[in-house]
């Protein structure tokens, strides 16, 4: 799984076994060293909720988790569909955008390191 982060803005990419797993119910997961110390880390993981009517984003402190709809994550898993995306209201008039997406090969790199993407939709495409 892929982060990033932009303004007030999150990105999640999935490769495929990544969109198979959420879709089976299970937690993705990933986290990133940041300094030494043991608990210096961020970790960002990605739940399915059956629940829920609308993406969501659950904080703690050194972890955050965007909460999907079950019943979205199936139609997205199964379909053509490229994303997820919502807003979360933050209060004082701020949004926090929330977008997991599956994550398509890249057309510039070497198929080693495009295991596990989808079928890029342009590739072979002649422009």
């Amino acid at each position: 799984m892929k982060l990033r982060i932009k303004g007030n803005s999150i990105r999640l990419r999935l490769g495929r076994s990544e969109v198979s797993r959420l879709n089976d119910g299970e937690r993705i997961e990933e986290s990133i060293r940041l300094a030494p110390e043991a608990g210096a880390k961020l970790t960002y993981g990605l739940e399915q909720a059956p629940d829920l009517e609308r993406m969501t984003l659950r904080y703690r402190p050194t972890e955050f988790t965007i909460l999907v709809p079950q019943k979205l994550v199936a139609v997205w898993a199964a379909g053509e569909q490229v994303g997820l995306y919502d807003s979360v209201d933050l209060g004082s008039g701020e949004t926090l955008d929330l977008m997991v997406e599956k994550d398509f090969a890249c057309l510039d790199v070497s198929d080693e390191e495009n295991v596990d993407t989808f079928p890029n939709p342009i590739a072979g495409a002649v422009c």
